[in-house]
């Protein structure tokens, strides 16, 4: 891991990969899919103003494995968590997941650590 001293600008910062996973309710995944096709232009501004690149998501049943490039991600999801056009986007989602499982002090989403990287 590589220093990056705060005063460096963060749209100047190396991004980073992250990944994280939430879970659909049964029988969600056809809206949440259908909803995917189409999210709003405005929610993809803001996505990419906050400084989010690369966003993925990935779904096995009810699994969904989501993974972004920022430069730092608590800084880009703190400029999109109270943001209304996510404010939203969430409570449009929200009847589609399960209730979160084994959050961590201080997180907003079950956070995957990188293990291994091929370039």
């Amino acid at each position: 891991m590589s220093f990056v001293p705060k005063h460096v600008p963060e749209d100047a910062r190396p991004l980073r990969r992250y990944a994280f996973i939430l879970r659909l309710r049964k029988g969600a995944a056809e809206a949440y899919e259908e909803a995917h096709r189409a999210v709003w232009p405005d929610m993809l501004a803001l996505l990419r103003s906050a400084g989010v690149r690369e966003y993925s998501i990935y779904r096995r049943d009810e699994l969904l494995v989501l993974t972004l490039r920022a430069a730092d991600f608590e800084a880009t999801w703190g400029r999109i968590e109270n943001h209304p056009v996510n404010l939203r986007w969430q409570q449009a989602m929200a009847p589609l997941f399960a209730p979160p499982e084994d959050l961590r002090p201080g997180e907003w989403f079950p956070m995957m650590k990188e293990v291994f990287y091929l370039p």
